[in-house]
């Protein structure tokens, strides 16, 4: 519960200016039944009317102040209320910001989006029905069973009898409600990532016509939750006829031994009234706690999903002696690297791997699918860490280096492309925020984007939806690179984000590097010939090792990995006039 409080910290203030008023109103409630017991035993009996008015005017006073604080206690909960959940989700989003790649791994997109949203909703409502009720019942319930006995000792015989057979009542409910509660946020998650996926991908879905199949897919989630979510309820639906039967057999009691006690004179009925008062006081304390405790039940699943992301380790951390401050120059060198995902896993996804390269240089990757090419770029960044070997920029390894300074010094074009709500000039300043206008169109020029970008009516003001979704895949790739190219890196690393453009705008990119980025190392990882066999060094890979490097002519010459995947691209024809020549 620590992990929590300290988002509420703020808070504080309102917090307990909302448990206050809410002693206020409570003592004011207490006090009415005792002044409307006053007024029929003191004043109606004796015909006292100055009794009566007097009396009365406080039971209005009272019930002002009791008005007064009930406000300023929903005031101040929903205040600490509400900023508690915008703290907590502000502390969600600055932790999933930190997560390295593995950590993102463990948890679906879908599944975070709902704990950042319905999860601490649930939190935030729970926290303000807390403040409101957990302060209430109790001091309710308290105060009233002191009026009780105060009043009538062995009429409070019955509370002592169905205060048990609430609690159990309520127990029994709740041991097997929170399972049903967390099948019923798992099932969220599921519904959540449906609609996300369809969503995100409704252009692949309308092409391929499958509207109904999604329709299908989407009614079985949403019934799974439907049934997850009545699973829950139907429980939770015994608990109000329960503790109704419970209160109404109590009062029941009450009125009959209590009309005893009246008819033998031992109670008159000004008490009697003022008894039954507070005893209903007790008995919905105990109903509205009952309440609480199921919501309490839900809130602990949504409470669990939320710690556990606030609790993840995050696995790539800065040491306390990182360099903040280099000056890259872009020499890269991997020492006996091995990597795997999961450190429990047998097979390692990258092994043995050494090569070395100065700044400037041209470095391709290729290899068939799996092999660990973009495994392989991702060491350097440090998206991901080594499980064994070394890593090593400008001759420091990378782990010696502050995330932010390493990451700031290396641009990376994902094989995704990813682009964000915002005009094509917010997108590109991505990559250098400070930007002037000649920059940008400088690095659009360099990655062929910038004739696209003036066909549209804006320009470079033009807004791209979320995703990119309104661009097309070569224009969204080279969008990307023009990022990339704009943030000035000593390392470029392109994966597979030309795939979409055709071979001669490629070509001009690739010549823009040698003017634009001619100092920087760039690492391209591509499945087509034609884009690597200009590098300064071919790296082949298969099955996660290195089988093969240098020069396309070296391979050509000397490797029957690469001569595989370089004739398997080429015409018969053209293929014998390489081996002739």
């Amino acid at each position: 519960m620590r992990v929590l409080l300290q988002f509420a910290k703020k808070y504080r203030k309102a917090i307990l200016f909302a448990v206050l008023f809410m002693i206020l109103d409570v003592f004011c409630e207490i006090l009415q039944p005792i002044l409307m017991a006053n007024i029929i035993g003191k004043g109606i009996e004796s015909g006292d009317k100055v009794y009566i008015i007097k009396t009365g005017l406080l039971m209005i006073f009272v019930a002002a102040v009791a008005i007064f604080a009930g406000c300023n206690n929903s005031k101040n909960s929903a205040t600490a209320g509400v900023g508690f959940a915008a703290e907590l989700r502000r502390g969600l989003f600055t932790k999933v910001q930190q997560f390295s790649f593995k950590n993102i791994d463990k948890f679906s997109t879908a599944s975070l989006a709902t704990r950042l949203t319905n999860d601490v909703t649930l939190l935030q409502n729970t926290a303000i029905m807390a403040m409101r009720i957990m302060v209430r019942a109790p001091l309710m319930f308290i105060f009233a069973l002191i009026m009780t006995i105060r009043l009538n000792a062995k009429l409070s015989i019955i509370i002592a009898i169905a205060i048990p057979l609430l609690i159990l009542s309520v127990g029994s409910i709740l041991i097997f409600a929170f399972s049903r509660f967390t099948k019923m946020q798992t099932a969220i998650d599921n519904l959540n990532s449906n609609v996300q996926e369809n969503l995100t991908n409704v252009r692949v879905v309308k092409s391929f016509v499958r509207e109904d199949f999604e329709k299908e897919k989407f009614k079985k989630t949403n019934d799974d939750l439907t049934n997850a979510s009545l699973n829950a309820m139907n429980l939770v639906i015994f608990n109000m006829p329960i503790l109704m039967l419970i209160m109404n057999l109590s009062i029941v009691a009450v009125v009959y031994f209590g009309g005893k006690q009246i008819l033998n004179d031992t109670l008159d009925v000004a008490t009697m009234s003022a008894f039954l008062t507070y005893i209903t006081h007790i008995l919905m304390s105990l109903m509205i706690f009952s309440m609480l405790f199921v919501m309490l039940s839900r809130a602990t699943a949504s409470y669990k999903r939320i710690v556990e992301v606030l609790k993840t380790d995050i696995d790539l951390k800065d040491n306390k002696s990182a360099l903040k401050e280099h000056k890259f120059k872009g020499d890269v060198a991997f020492k006996n690297v091995y990597f795997k995902y999961d450190n429990n896993s047998n097979e390692y996804i990258l092994q043995d791997i050494n090569f070395e390269v100065k700044k400037g240089t041209v470095v391709a990757i290729i290899g068939g699918t799996g092999s660990g090419k973009s495994s392989l770029v991702q060491l350097l960044p440090r998206l991901y860490d080594t499980s064994r070997g070394t890593v090593l920029v400008d001759g420091k390894d990378v782990k010696k280096y502050s995330l932010n300074l390493l990451r700031d010094n290396i641009a990376m074009v994902l094989q995704k492309n990813t682009l964000f709500s915002g005009t094509i000039a917010e997108n590109l300043r991505w990559g250098n925020q400070n930007a002037t206008d000649e920059e940008v169109i400088n690095a659009a020029k360099a990655a062929q984007a910038h004739d696209f970008i003036m066909n549209f009516p804006d320009g470079y003001n033009t807004w791209i939806e979320q995703g990119g979704v309104n661009v097309s895949g070569g224009q969204k790739q080279r969008l990307c690179i023009a990022r990339a190219i704009l943030k000035k890196p000593a390392i470029l690393i392109l994966d597979d984000s030309t795939s979409a453009v055709d071979t001669k705008t490629e070509r001009k990119i690739r010549e823009s590097f040698n003017t634009i980025l001619k100092d920087t190392t760039t690492f391209i990882i591509a499945q087509r010939i034609s884009s690597v066999k200009d590098a300064d060094l071919i790296i082949v890979l298969d099955d996660g090792k290195i089988v093969a490097q240098g020069t396309h002519d070296e391979l050509l010459k000397n490797s029957p990995e690469y001569q595989e995947i370089y004739y398997s691209q080429q015409d018969k024809d053209e293929g014998s006039e390489k081996v002739n020549g």
